[in-house]
């Protein structure tokens, strides 16, 4: 009878494992002005790694001004997304002299910068349930 108890309390402990990285993030552009170009996005796990090391990253196709992508086997936590459009399709955010971008960004809670890249506090949400849905204006 024990090693029943056992089994099954190992087996809980293995599912529950398993299920933590099921989570599932969509992300919807929307107010993209042209059609030319791509969407690079960037999805970040930590303060520490915002615009510096995503954890997934990928480039959407954009129809109509919008564009929407998902990112898959995530586990429950706080998260950051960035973006940018590439309007010359050259594969890179093109910059001024000092950095500053000159091809459209947006971040996840629509954060803005000011004097600088928004901030991970600004942009950062949490997953929670089992799918999320998050929109991004341009």
């Amino acid at each position: 009878m024990m090693r029943h108890v056992l089994y099954l309390f190992f087996l809980c402990i293995s599912v529950t494992a398993l299920a933590q990285d099921d989570h599932m993030l969509t992300v919807e552009f929307d107010g993209i002005k042209t059609e030319k170009g791509k969407l690079f996005v960037a999805l970040y796990d930590s303060e520490a790694n915002f615009l510096k090391r995503p954890i997934h990253k990928i480039i959407v196709e954009i129809n109509d001004g919008k564009a929407a992508t998902v990112f898959s086997n995530l586990k429950p936590g706080i998260y950051a997304i960035s973006s940018f459009f590439d309007q010359n399709n050259n594969g890179k955010m093109d910059t001024n002299f000092i950095g500053i971008p000159k091809e459209p960004t947006a971040m996840s809670n629509n954060a803005k910068g000011s004097f600088g890249p928004p901030k991970f506090k600004d942009a950062k949400f949490g997953i929670t349930t089992l799918k999320t849905l998050i929109k991004i204006n341009y």
